[in-house]
């Protein structure tokens, strides 16, 4: 027998793994539409007998008790509750996507929010989040924090991808929360410290940085004259259509720190910068910053440096509410 080339096993190895994942996108479809159909019946019986008050604890109890004789513990009280609150929540079968699970529709379950539901939603289909992925971005409270400096008409618009984002703020979150890195609060360490664990941890931190994102250089050289300069951390956001430039300080920021991140941004969008590509933005990436001093430290018409605090750990729910309290107090 004649040895089998490498690209005829390859094309055979792709047609299985294709299948493979067909299959388990068919079979979690399947699931979904199953919870979706037993929520459904139970609303109707439910609706049918509402005339008794306690008819609806009756019969998902009754009902449980039933399905696990045949089926095993997965169709337990709470289980029948999530179907009932699964039809509830999506009572037309042509909103419900292929591309999510059950464990993401659980989780979506736990938003009351419509607006709120429907973000995550959107970003979930156009960025393939996981499960995994998915419950980070909503205990890290990513639409709470985009919120905190876009209006939530546009947010949702960019999500269903009936906008384009039009200005850095539009994606940039404030804070950042690098709760991935594993970094304790109060331990002490080095701003190549925290560079390093980001590259370490480069998907994650892609994730938490948002849309559109690529790596292209850490520690990028930059030589003005006899002097050498390193750009922390350098990405391209193809929505954008630009280079985003990231300084990392481990202190509160200070206005050196603005003239130093305005340098690079200048440099890049003078030597790297293509005539169909959009200026340069900047991030400083800081525990710690003094809005003020931003504000008057760089031109009122500033759109390009920006600076975000980050956190460590992920952000309480009263921590942004007061945020959002600071912001309407100033409107």
């Amino acid at each position: 027998m004649s040895q089998l080339s490498k690209s005829f096993v390859d094309n055979i190895r792709l047609i299985i793994t294709q299948a493979q994942s067909k299959a388990i996108r068919a079979v979690n479809q399947e699931r979904v539409l199953m919870y979706w159909h037993i929520g459904k019946h139970i609303v109707e019986e439910e609706q049918n007998g509402k005339q008794y008050a306690d008819y609806g604890a009756k019969i998902l109890q009754s009902l449980a008790n039933e399905l696990e004789k045949d089926f095993g513990s997965g169709f337990s009280v709470r289980q029948l509750e999530l179907c009932r609150q699964f039809y509830n929540t999506f009572p037309n079968t042509n909103a419900l996507r292929s591309q999510l699970n059950w464990t993401q529709y659980r989780l979506l379950l736990r938003i009351d929010n419509e607006d709120k539901r429907t973000y995550y939603i959107e970003e979930a289909c156009n960025n393939n989040w996981s499960a995994r992925q998915l419950e980070r971005q909503i205990n890290s409270q990513l639409y709470e924090r985009l919120l905190l400096s876009n209006d939530k008409q546009k947010i949702l618009a960019i999500a269903k991808k009936e906008a384009h984002p039009g200005t850095p703020k539009e994606i940039i979150k404030d804070p950042m929360v690098l709760e991935f890195l594993g970094l304790k609060t109060k331990e002490a360490y080095y701003e190549k410290d925290l560079e390093s664990a980001l590259i370490s941890n480069m998907q994650s931190f892609l994730l938490e940085l948002g849309n559109g994102f690529s790596f292209v250089a850490r520690q990028k050289r930059i030589q003005l004259e006899d002097d050498p300069y390193f750009v922390d951390l350098v990405f391209y956001n193809r929505l954008l259509r630009c280079f985003v430039l990231i300084e990392i300080k481990t202190h509160k920021l200070t206005h050196q720190d603005l003239g130093q991140l305005q340098m690079y941004v200048n440099y890049f969008d003078r030597t790297e910068r293509q005539k169909d590509e959009n200026p340069t933005i900047g991030i400083l990436l800081c525990t710690d910053k003094n809005d003020t001093m931003v504000e008057y430290a760089l031109p009122k018409s500033n759109t390009n440096i920006l600076a975000s605090k980050y956190q460590l750990y992920l952000p309480k729910k009263e921590e942004l509410e007061q945020e959002f309290r600071k912001i309407l107090d100033n409107e």
